[in-house]
């Protein structure tokens, strides 16, 4: 058998990496040190479009869902951004009379409150999911924890490393329409 290039590289040490360094006690905090908002929640008699409207409105990806549209109640589902692309447009499902009901995840994947951040990342890149609802001791919805909320919490941590930049490493900010 002939040895090439690529099989040399294989047994050679892998690359140096730079001295990075992670304060791992931030994945160790609960999730309430997220800068998280009250959960938007309906009813799973709600229609489509009325999940929408409040998404758009109060700028969110997902909505919760109880039988009775309280978060007193029991969490029966999420819908979110993703289910109206593949569960409505790509069915060619009218949003207007289609309840919630028909087309959220029921009995979604949560967290319990007293989860850390590192639980929820690691639910987040194993699932593929953005949100993950969390609930309390009646699995009722407390807050639904975002991809967008940890971000936002790693980047206040490390607010030098990122928003000093240079200028040819971070782009100006485009408007946030198709992005």
């Amino acid at each position: 058998m002939v040895s090439t290039i690529e099989d040399e590289e294989y047994f050679e040490d892998p690359p140096k990496r730079r001295g990075l360094t992670f304060d791992t006690d931030l994945l160790r905090e609960p999730l309430r040190a997220l800068p998280v908002r009250q959960s938007l929640v309906l009813s799973e008699h709600d229609t489509v479009t009325e999940a929408m409207r409040v998404m758009q409105h109060e700028h969110r990806g997902c909505v919760i869902v109880t039988d009775d549209g309280t978060p007193h109640s029991k969490l029966m589902g999420i819908f979110t951004e993703r289910d109206v692309l593949f569960r409505i447009v790509d069915q060619g499902r009218n949003p207007a009379t289609l309840p919630l009901a028909e087309v959220m995840t029921h009995d979604p994947e949560v967290l319990p409150e007293k989860s850390t951040i590192a639980h929820a990342l690691n639910k987040m890149s194993l699932g593929g999911f953005r949100h993950i609802p969390v609930v309390d001791e009646d699995h009722r919805p407390a807050f639904v924890v975002s991809v967008r909320d940890i971000v936002g919490f790693l980047v206040e941590a490390f607010p030098r490393e990122v928003f000093n930049l240079p200028a040819e490493d971070s782009p100006t900010a485009k408007a946030r329409e198709g992005a």
